[in-house]
């Protein structure tokens, strides 16, 4: 059952746990004065577990597809991407 806050004119806020087919309170169940229910932010979001950061969704390269090229990356190699 979700908590609703109220408001009373008399005797300030409170919360109350309702189901969500009964009517919103019009009386107060302190003092009987006229009470109204608040719009809130709802319950919080708690992230448990892995698979919440941006890394964890990158497609991971297999270790086959990042070989080092034959020459081994050295400055003397012209047709390597690492060389010149």
């Amino acid at each position: 059952m979700p908590t609703y806050d109220y408001e009373c004119g008399k005797c300030g806020r409170f919360e109350l746990f309702q189901s969500m087919k009964d009517e919103p309170l019009k009386k107060c169940p302190k003092c009987g004065g006229s009470a109204h229910r608040l719009i809130g932010s709802g319950g919080g979001i708690i992230f448990k577990g892995s698979g919440f950061y941006q890394t964890d969704y990158k497609n991971k390269k297999k270790p086959e597809d990042r070989k080092d090229p034959p020459c081994g990356g050295s400055d003397s190699c012209k047709g390597c991407p690492k060389g010149g």
